[in-house]
């Protein structure tokens, strides 16, 4: 089973984030890829076409989970297991600080 997420760069679409039992996948979506203004949301993922994969929550993303007391109010709130970091990603990173912000790609989740 997978869970994924809409990757927005300000309020554009920018990709997607997957997680699978067999790790991570990011890719930049096409149409955003297309766009002459398109911006990289990291400077440790640039603009391509291929998918990044690994096996481990990308450095990035883990970055933008919140920390501290914010980290379990956001938890509490949500009844969310603290390992569980991708779900705090999907859920908690919604308005984050930045430029970049996730949503669950189905909001039934």
């Amino acid at each position: 089973m997978s869970k994924t997420g809409k990757v927005f760069y300000g309020s554009l679409l920018a990709g997607f984030i997957t997680e699978s039992d067999t790790g991570y996948h990011f890719s930049y979506d096409a149409e955003y890829l297309a766009k002459g203004s398109a911006k990289p949301i990291s400077l440790t993922m640039p603009l391509r076409k291929a998918a990044y994969y690994s096996t481990t929550l990308f450095a990035f993303f883990d970055g933008l989970i919140p920390e501290g007391w914010l980290l379990d109010i956001a938890k509490d709130h949500w009844k969310v297991k603290g390992n569980d970091r991708f779900e705090l990603l999907l859920l908690a990173c919604r308005d984050a600080i930045g430029a970049v912000s996730i949503e669950p790609e189905n909001e039934t989740e």
